[in-house]
């Protein structure tokens, strides 16, 4: 399992060396788009748009846009200080807390913990407390340049973390439009309802759900390919390079050539 971040988590003083693991996966069926005349996959390029060129990664920068078309520059160097400076404190538990004070709509992702080498017995050590207390651990965290809040807590026989959404980060309620007041349910209608949820009331089996659209879509996509009805394409793309130096080649040759009084056709501008 690919390891995603490296370091420890402590609480008190006590520290456990740990790994981060992604514990779910995305399984959505990507699709390529493809030029509908010829089925050659489509690129994208990074193109300035005041200066009408593509532009290599090197010659980006980041920026913070505090107004229309106004920016506050940020230096590579002052982010990665800043970086580093926050991933010293990042990872200490600093409170403990009981899962159901935590509404599922701060949940965000979760990761799988693994003891280091010379974790284990303090990994251990945690699990049993948070299983015996019953409370999960708040901790910060800094992935990929983030500061993260997330929790602790125990899954089976493992421990994970899962980062969760600050709370400005959660829209309020308020702001929702066309939510009903309070409405005179009638008794009956609200029994009959309480009588549905009885009936279909069962214990939670995960395996019972599935992704009947992704499923539906590999069946159209495997008969597709059994009937042999693909594409191919012969066209592989040109490197800019090449492009850039065959195009020059060309306006060199058009220059060395004699005039005539041939009508010379207006050569389209590429598009960027």
């Amino acid at each position: 399992m690919h390891t995603v971040w490296k370091g420890s988590i402590s609480f008190g003083l006590v520290n456990i060396p740990v790994k981060l693991h992604a514990a779910t996966e995305n399984k959505d069926i990507k699709l390529r788009q493809l030029h509908k005349e010829c089925h050659t996959p489509i690129s994208y390029k990074k193109v300035c748009e005041g200066c009408n060129q593509e532009v290599k990664d090197e010659d980006i920068v980041k920026a913070y846009e505090y107004a229309k078309n106004k920016f506050v520059v940020l230096d590579q160097d002052e982010l990665e200080n800043l970086r580093k400076e926050n991933e010293d404190k990042a990872v200490e538990i600093i409170d403990f807390v009981k899962l159901t004070e935590i509404d599922p709509i701060y949940f965000e992702r979760t990761y799988f913990l693994s003891p280091d080498s010379t974790g284990g017995k303090a990994y251990a050590l945690l699990r049993q407390t948070l299983e015996q207390s019953g409370k999960i651990g708040v901790a910060k965290i800094i992935i990929r340049s983030k500061e993260q809040l997330a929790i602790v807590r125990v899954y089976q026989n493992a421990l994970v973390m899962e980062t969760i959404h600050y709370p400005d980060e959660v829209r309020s309620v308020a702001d929702v439009p066309s939510i009903p007041s309070e409405q005179n349910i009638v008794p009956k209608e609200l029994e009959t309802a309480l009588m549905l949820v009885d009936q279909l009331t069962t214990e939670f089996n995960p395996e019972k759900y599935t992704d009947d659209y992704r499923n539906a879509l590999m069946e159209l996509i495997e008969e597709k390919k059994a009937t042999n009805t693909i594409s191919t394409s012969d066209k592989r793309p040109v490197p800019d390079n090449v492009t850039d130096l065959m195009t020059a080649l060309q306006a060199s040759l058009e220059k060395t050539k004699k005039p005539t009084t041939r009508k010379r056709a207006t050569k389209t501008k590429k598009n960027a």
